[in-house]
């Protein structure tokens, strides 16, 4: 028995629902878990459909399009792990935390690769038996640079790209090559304190709380849709330094909730917003 997961977005109409159960029966698929969500201001329909059983996707997919409404999207997914290369700079946090919940079997992914513009993160990312490819981009463009990333990424052929405080701007011929492929942590939450040193600019402000924002890539710097966030309590004790310290703990811990939620196919991307089923 195989077990996939359908993912269905369209125009809302009545009955929507049960014309999906219906073509899920008629191919003698046992539902595991549905969940559904409507956006009225929009008009759009969401749902998720956790199915097992022997598929025929070429067949299941002809129906699905036979019944829904014109402008709709269907997939269907292999449910299992996913293959993730991660791209860092020099901080360790986040892809320790990563390297550490996929070694020991707390989240379902491969980390194939490990891509940093500097080898500071190279022999903690090879005590885990992971590759670790050292691309730096110093004496090379920017499109040379990251033509030299997508090459090394494609040996790979990872379900997503994980910028682990990757601290270099992607341009649109990158994020176009993995389109919304590509998720990023920031350290702010957003769309507060954008660019960099966040946490100068929320020291400065006087802020009470702070955070971290998972997002998709998109070609608006630290503006793609938004997928996780959390922020803690902060007061007038907190320095820059103590707010940044404080921070890198939100930050991991983001970041991995937002690619559970993403490896688990429980985020769908529609404009510049997301719909999350937890």
């Amino acid at each position: 028995m195989q077990r996939k997961i359908l993912l269905t977005d369209c125009p809302d109409a009545k009955g929507l629902i049960a014309t999906i159960t219906n073509i899920c029966a008629k191919h003698q698929l046992n539902i595991i878990k549905n969940n559904e969500f409507v956006d009225n201001n929009h008009g759009r329909f969401f749902m998720r459909t956790e199915l097992e059983g022997i598929f025929n996707d070429e067949t299941l997919l002809a129906d699905l399009d036979s019944a829904l409404p014109t402008g709709s999207h269907r997939r269907l997914v292999a449910a299992g792990r996913k293959r993730i290369v991660v791209m860092v700079t020099k901080e360790a946090h986040c892809l320790g935390d990563l390297l550490m919940k996929s070694t020991y079997g707390d989240m379902n992914i491969e980390i194939c690769a490990v891509i940093g513009n500097y080898d500071v993160l190279q022999k903690l990312t090879e005590k885990f038996d992971i590759p670790f490819h050292l691309v730096s981009h110093e004496s090379l463009s920017r499109p040379e640079h990251e033509a030299k990333i997508i090459d090394t990424i494609n040996q790979y052929q990872p379900d997503y790209v994980v910028l682990a405080k990757y601290m270099r701007i992607l341009t649109p011929d990158f994020v176009a090559e993995f389109q919304e492929r590509i998720i990023n942590i920031h350290h702010s939450f957003l769309p507060a304190f954008i660019g960099a040193q966040p946490y100068r600019q929320a020291y400065e402000r006087g802020v009470k709380i702070i955070g971290a924002t998972a997002h998709f890539v998109t070609n608006d710097l630290d503006e793609g849709p938004i997928v996780e966030q959390h922020v803690i309590n902060v007061d007038h004790t907190y320095g820059a330094d103590d707010m940044a310290r404080a921070g890198r703990d939100v930050e991991k811990t983001v970041l991995t909730r937002a690619l559970q939620q993403v490896i688990d196919e429980k985020v769908f991307v529609y404009g510049n917003r997301t719909v999350v089923f937890r």
